[in-house]
């Protein structure tokens, strides 16, 4: 397995990249009501990555055709925007988005209520993101990359979520997507995190089981059971002491 320890300037400029991600993040909280499609949020967060002198990683990724990814409700993952899809109160819509800032990628996911959700999709919503942050705490120099798979599964666990088996997190920076690959639940992973390494972890937890499928538009990722799926997503750079978050406002 080849993984790349990033520089200073690798770093530096994955902060920028991070934080236009974050900056794209903080449109969509602030737009994200019904009435509204995803092709409209697709065009605000294209606006500001544009703005800010970066590249949509996302736009013509293997052909796919939009600056985010935008799931609604059962759709886990890889969710075309579109102008049909239009929010409507209850949902909940997990947006991915992609920035290249000088060649080194950012890379995070939220998701987000429409108005007002249920009790139940509240509280995937607040442990998918808790347990981003449990994985996040292990991401330091000398941790295996399994007790970052583990925490996240414990989280899930504690509430009986599904956990998506086939995606995961993965190594960025250079690339959108790097080694290593990061489960979101233990496989006996003996992979040591070094100093200098930079990773987005990213756990997908369902109210449901843990099965998904692609739809016929070959991108789009749902759960078998059609019940809903949160996607949350940070890009972290592993240090020799506290994990340091890139896709944050500078």
């Amino acid at each position: 397995m080849s993984v790349h320890k990033k520089s200073r300037e690798e770093i530096k400029l994955m902060r920028e990249a991070g934080n236009i991600v974050a900056l794209v993040h903080q449109e969509m909280k602030r737009i994200i009501e019904p009435g509204l499609s995803t092709k409209d949020l697709d065009e605000a967060a294209f606006r500001i990555i544009k703005e800010h002198k970066a590249v949509p990683t996302f736009l013509g990724y293997n052909g796919f055709p939009a600056s985010i990814c935008a799931s609604l409700n059962g759709e886990v993952v890889h969710g075309i925007p579109s102008e049909k899809t239009i929010l409507k109160e209850g949902d909940i819509i997990s947006i991915d988005v992609g920035a290249t800032y000088r060649g080194l990628v950012g890379d995070g996911a939220w998701t987000y209520p429409v108005g007002e959700i249920s009790d139940e999709c509240k509280m995937l919503l607040e442990t998918t993101e808790k347990s981003l942050f449990a994985g996040i705490e292990k991401m330091r120099d000398g941790a295996l990359l399994e007790d970052v798979s583990g925490a996240i599964e414990d989280v899930a666990k504690s509430k009986n979520l599904g956990i998506v088996r086939q995606y995961g997190g993965h190594g960025v920076g250079r690339n959108m997507h790097e080694e290593p690959f990061v489960f979101n639940y233990r496989v006996g992973n003996s992979f040591v995190l070094k100093d200098g390494y930079t990773i987005a972890i990213e756990p997908m937890l369902n109210l449901g089981g843990d099965d998904v499928h692609t739809l016929e538009d070959d991108w789009t990722v749902v759960t078998n059971d059609g019940k809903p799926s949160a996607h949350f997503e940070h890009t972290v750079h592993v240090t020799d002491g506290e994990p340091e978050i890139l896709t944050k406002l500078l």
